[in-house]
């Protein structure tokens, strides 16, 4: 099972930020999750296993000022990712998640300070370990790595992907490139095209 719905969400001061937006951005990235392991554990345990691998993000590590809603919900993916796990290790039901960095997605084509390719490989140049923007086949391997029988011992893990972002204590996930700060509330997504 892989959970990976997403979109940027509620943005803004959190004093500007509408519940509405923010239940709607708890909705998509965290409510999600929660019914995608809901639904797997019946038909895993049948099977005598599994794995569930959901979408987490290294905003959980370092959010932007301005991406609360964002942030927690991602965060909240980690914890019920190692609850599931304490659960479930007994029916042979691994339970991980990925928090990806940078990866070249229409969700970052979605905000306004990303839409410039060569800015945010500028910008990445200069505060991640590995000077490239991730590509979407970056993530790709991780999740077939907790797919497959290669990471059987593995569970209740939140893997980083982010070509080194994290490593600097003193990088944020947005810094020098997020826009001015809001001075109200907006809600972006989602990031597919119909």
């Amino acid at each position: 099972m892989f959970d990976n719905a997403g979109l940027v969400g509620a943005v803004g001061p959190i004093e500007a930020v509408s519940t509405e937006d923010w239940d709607r951005t708890i909705a998509v990235l965290l409510r999600s999750v929660f019914l995608g392991i809901k639904y797997a554990v019946e038909p895993m345990r049948e099977a005598g296993g599994g794995s569930i691998i959901s979408t987490s993000s290294v905003a959980s590590f370092l959010p932007s000022a301005y991406g609360a809603a964002y942030a927690a919900a991602k965060g909240a993916v980690i914890s019920l990712t190692r609850a599931a796990a304490l659960q479930l290790g007994r029916d042979k039901i691994r339970v991980n998640c990925i928090c990806p960095g940078a990866i070249n997605t229409p969700i970052w084509g979605s905000l306004p300070a990303f839409s410039d390719p060569a800015a945010v490989a500028q910008l990445l140049d200069h505060v991640q370990t590995i000077p490239r923007v991730g590509r979407p086949e970056d993530f790709a391997s991780m999740v077939l790595f907790l797919a497959s029988d290669e990471s059987e011992w593995v569970t209740g893990q939140a893997m980083i992907v982010d070509g080194g972002l994290t490593v600097d204590p003193n990088t944020s996930a947005l810094a020098g490139v997020a826009p001015p700060p809001p001075t109200q509330n907006a809600y972006v997504g989602p990031s597919f095209k119909r």
